[in-house]
């Protein structure tokens, strides 16, 4: 099994509950809270840890909230390297609407990193031990955090000769595919936002990622959809899965159980198309848990027999998929 290392700027602890109905100028009474360990990197090694992978998390923790943060992550065995910072670490808090069965999620700014702070995150990269196989870097960047962050961590993954995974959006996603990356996972949001396509047409998405491929940026795009399922494009392989039909309890934390399980996989050493399942099922077993509880394993497993892989129609490489 190979060995995996997560980066995540921006953690927080996830703190959820559900109240009857949302009324303004009224004193709501709510569900005992459940508090999570989160922030994308974080949330990825928890995943990975779940189905059984060795994983490791780097995340900078200040004051009471970062002491609990660290608390929760070693309640879920998950090894960690913390950075001290100065700044409290963040909450964000999710409520679950019981009568209307919708979700409403707050999510404050993650807390500002001085420049020692987060050069400290990457030298932890640098200098862990054993070198991983997988990086994933996850998350948005908190203030005081440069954009080029996550290019830098690619270039300490690649002085390690390991494959980075990267999950975030805007400028930090562009600096980072300036260093080359192994896989993005965007959503279609941020995937139009990134090339300025505006279709939502497999074909035109596929041809959009080739692109970024051609130029060397990328070497594989899991594009995930929402309800739709998603695509997985490399250059010489396209490839679809349709979202399974499940009702949703939260939708917090789908897409890291996507790039958790999918990362988990490759680390396996399994194909791109069973990774790819993987991801999809983990992403979907999310969805049947409240709060940010992610996929559980055995919900994992099961998913992934009914994940239906099969290559994106009228793509003039479809004959070569494994």
């Amino acid at each position: 099994m190979s060995y995996v290392v997560t980066v995540t700027p921006s953690p927080a602890i996830d703190v959820s509950t559900s109240v009857a109905r949302i009324a303004p100028f009224t004193k709501l009474r709510c569900a005992s809270p459940q508090h999570d360990p989160g922030g994308g990197g974080i949330n990825v090694a928890r995943v990975v840890k779940r189905l059984g992978g060795v994983v490791t998390a780097i995340y900078p923790a200040g004051g009471t909230t970062g002491q609990r943060l660290r608390r929760l992550i070693k309640l879920e065995r998950v090894p960690d390297l913390a950075i001290t910072a100065m700044e409290e670490t963040r909450e964000d808090f999710t409520v679950f609407e019981e009568t209307t069965s919708r979700q409403y999620r707050f999510v404050f700014p993650g807390a500002r990193l001085s420049e020692p702070e987060w050069r400290q995150c990457l030298r932890a990269l640098a200098n862990v031990q054993p070198s991983p196989n997988f990086v994933v870097a996850s998350g948005s960047l908190p203030l005081g955090v440069p954009d080029d962050f996550f290019g830098g961590v690619v270039r300490a993954a690649r002085e390690m000769n390991a494959k980075t995974i990267v999950d975030t959006s805007g400028p930090p996603l562009r600096a980072a595919l300036q260093e080359g990356v192994y896989l993005i996972k965007p959503n279609l949001r941020e995937f139009q936002e990134l090339t300025g396509v505006s279709s939502s047409d497999h074909l035109a998405l596929v041809e959009a990622s080739r692109r970024l491929i051609d130029k060397g940026l990328v070497e594989l795009i899991a594009l995930t959809l929402g309800a739709d399922g998603a695509l997985l494009i490399a250059r010489d392989r396209a490839l679809r899965a349709d979202g399974l039909p499940i009702k949703p309890a939260s939708v917090v934390g789908a897409g890291d159980s996507f790039v958790g399980a999918m990362t988990w996989s490759l680390a396996a050493g399994d194909s791109l198309d069973r990774a790819f399942r993987f991801g999809v099922a983990a992403g979907s077993a999310a969805l049947l848990n409240p709060g940010t509880e992610l996929c559980r394993s055995e919900d994992v497993q099961r998913l992934a027999a009914q994940v239906v892989v099969r290559p994106i129609s009228g793509t003039d490489d479809a004959a070569r998929i494994d």
